[in-house]
């Protein structure tokens, strides 16, 4: 196990902790991050776009001309995907791109992240992160105090006070999470990752 440094709010020492190193000096797996982030990335995705098809414009509802002896093509409606303004064959239709890792496979990314954030000294753990009260001033002094003001920025803590999520919304480079909600994309996205003691104690418990 590895010794860290305890902050408060205040960034002042507040005594040492121990982190696992089945969860923070973990063997990085480098293919099953690359599976967690895509599957990140694809769940984002809305998928609602769409073009109509040949049932779906308007018009169309009469043959053109005969079937024989014109010196045309026979034509059925105005309305199929070779006309203008027909509808388009085999275009885009609204559809789900997400997909689902398994429990384990989570498990092991986000063993993984952790371990990489940790290995390179970019994990901070505080005493705990509370406001009592949304105030968005607050958080920066907080960032300022830890020189993080201009990094991307983690904060996860056992439970997501509403009052920290108020205040973290206006300040683009910085995500708010509680330990259940962690994800190895915002952990590689981060430059630094302030974890509470309570929120390694859940991680621990879960990933040890």
């Amino acid at each position: 196990m590895a010794d860290v440094t305890i902050f408060k709010q205040d960034a002042s020492a507040a005594g040492t902790a121990q982190l696992k190193d089945s969860v923070f000096k973990n063997e990085v797996n480098q293919d099953v991050l690359h599976q967690s982030v895509v599957s990140f990335m694809a769940n984002q995705r809305q998928g609602t776009r769409a073009v109509k098809h040949r049932s779906e414009v308007s018009g169309g509802g009469k043959k053109p001309w005969k079937q024989k002896h014109t010196g045309r093509a026979r034509q059925g409606s105005i309305r199929a995907v070779q006309w203008k303004g027909g509808g388009v064959a085999h275009g885009p239709q609204p559809r789900d791109f997400g997909f689902r890792l398994n429990k384990k496979v989570r498990q092991v990314a986000l063993r993984s992240a952790l371990s990489l954030k940790s290995g390179e000294g970019n994990v901070t753990v505080l005493d705990a992160f509370a406001l009592d009260k949304a105030h968005t001033k607050s958080v920066a002094a907080f960032l300022k105090s830890f020189k993080a003001d201009n990094a991307k920025v983690v904060l996860v803590s056992d439970k997501l006070n509403e009052a920290v999520k108020l205040s973290v919304r206006n300040l683009p480079k910085v995500h708010a999470t509680n330990a259940s909600g962690l994800h190895p994309y915002h952990l590689l996205w981060a430059e630094k990752i302030f974890i509470t003691k309570a929120a390694i104690a859940k991680l621990e418990e879960v990933l040890g």
